[in-house]
């Protein structure tokens, strides 16, 4: 997939194998579904409870455990959380760059940085709305 602001094909990703096999010697799929509604009962966030399944229980691939992502699991069990991870981790480096723009007025390349995390906020907050996963009169500030 090309870059979305630089005009450059990006990196190409890791592959799945063709067939996605839950291996034997993992956790069952019980078993991983009630490490997931724990670990987000905690307060964890998605991508964090990934890579503490993968590193920690030794599960290779949730999906393929399950056959359904972690945030269907997470909504079956209506601990979704109300703004969606990606979202609120630009809203997070967005007001970080805000914080260090007030320090340094000059910053002219952080200014400009500052836009295109905007420009991405903008874009996956219509995009939410359309797809129901935000409210209609949710917005930023």
């Amino acid at each position: 997939m090309a870059r979305m602001h630089a005009r450059r094909r990006g990196q190409s990703g890791s592959k799945h194998p063709v067939e996605r096999q839950h291996p034997e010697w993992s956790l069952k799929p019980e078993e991983i579904e009630e490490l997931i509604v724990k670990m987000a009962e905690e307060g964890k966030q998605p991508a964090t409870i990934g890579l503490i399944l993968r590193d920690s229980y030794g599960v290779p691939d949730v999906k393929a455990a399950l056959g359904k992502k972690i945030t269907k699991v997470l909504e079956e069990h209506d601990l979704l959380p109300e703004i969606p991870e990606d979202l609120s981790n630009l809203l997070d480096k967005r007001a970080n760059l805000m914080k260090h723009l007030a320090e340094n007025k000059r910053d002219l390349h952080n200014r400009r940085r500052l836009q295109l995390i905007e420009a991405k906020i903008r874009r996956l907050v219509k995009y939410y709305k359309r797809e129901g996963r935000l409210p209609e009169n949710w917005r930023y500030s």
